[in-house]
């Protein structure tokens, strides 16, 4: 073995075929298979994020209507029927907390969590949330628990 019989193993180096842009005794010179003029043909040609062409994108066909507030706050709901049903399955005692919400999978680590007062609760608990609906509140208290705004 000696360095003018080396050659890669088989299968690892694929035939790359004409090389582009490299004179017209490649085949491929001139316009380096880009064509002829327009944008495409143009070093430094980047299409942009939702470009169809030259038409009118349907970013800007569509209605823009209604406002968004940047305050606004987002919580997450928790109905009282899905606590009865941790505490049937078992999975609550005696109290509900920010973290067993997140540990279930009910809420995000970075939501607000907020109590909302569909179904019954008929089991004494203890649940701490960001906010509570006045029904969600009666509800807690009304079976034996208290409701805790963190």
């Amino acid at each position: 073995m000696d360095l003018s019989n080396l050659k890669p193993a088989e299968g690892s180096v694929k035939n790359q075929g004409k090389r582009i842009g490299r004179g017209q005794g490649s085949g491929k010179g001139g316009t380096a298979t880009r064509g002829h003029k327009g944008a495409k043909s143009r070093s430094g040609y980047s299409k942009k994020l939702g470009f169809e062409g030259g038409q009118m994108p349907l970013q800007r066909r569509v209605p823009k209507f209604g406002f968004t507030n940047i305050n606004r706050v987002e919580y997450q709901g928790v109905n009282l029927d899905t606590l009865q049903k941790l505490v049937d399955e078992k999975k609550v005692k005696d109290s509900v907390d920010f973290e067993s919400l997140v540990s279930m999978g009910l809420a995000g680590k970075n939501e607000l969590v907020k109590i909302l007062g569909r179904g019954e609760l008929k089991t004494k608990l203890k649940v701490t949330a960001h906010k509570f609906t006045a029904t969600a509140k009666a509800a807690i208290e009304a079976a034996g628990g208290e409701a805790v705004t963190l």
